[in-house]
């Protein structure tokens, strides 16, 4: 195991452990050389406000720099920042672009948020067809 590793290893313990201060200090150098997974777990510390005051702005910029480059998790995090407009202002078919991204990477939670989406016409034309079809999805993921 590299040293990259283990500190991602370790960051993601820390996090888990609630050792948000530690945590930061280990994953902040890993997310700004671009690894997903530790931009993902400081956009969750700087929206949530753990182990520092919230910032929705540093909340934003690393779910969306972890969400480009492919993580599942982060994807569903920004369209749940554009379908609520928190952190960022409110946009539906933002948020239903992200949500796909997520779900056709075969993300439950985003399948269904996108069916429901489809269902109420949000950020999307209504669809029942279409919100069958995520339904279908998410209930056949395991």
């Amino acid at each position: 195991m590299s040293g990259l590793e283990m500190d991602l290893s370790s960051g993601i313990a820390a996090f888990e452990a609630k050792e948000f201060a530690n945590a930061w200090q280990l994953l902040k150098p890993l997310a700004e050389q671009g690894d997903p997974e530790a931009q993902y777990r400081l956009a969750i510390m700087c929206q949530n406000g753990l182990g520092m005051v919230k910032n929705d702005l540093q909340a934003f910029k690393w779910m969306r720099a972890a969400a480009e480059q492919g993580h599942a998790m982060a994807q569903h995090g920004i369209g749940f920042m554009y379908l609520h407009g928190e952190c960022v202002q409110k946009n539906e078919a933002e948020a239903v672009k992200w949500f796909r991204q997520a779900a056709e990477q075969g993300l439950a939670g985003s399948q269904m948020t996108l069916g429901m989406m489809y269902q109420q016409g949000l950020g999307v034309e209504r669809d029942e067809a279409e919100a069958k079809k995520w339904y279908q999805m998410a209930e056949h993921n395991p």
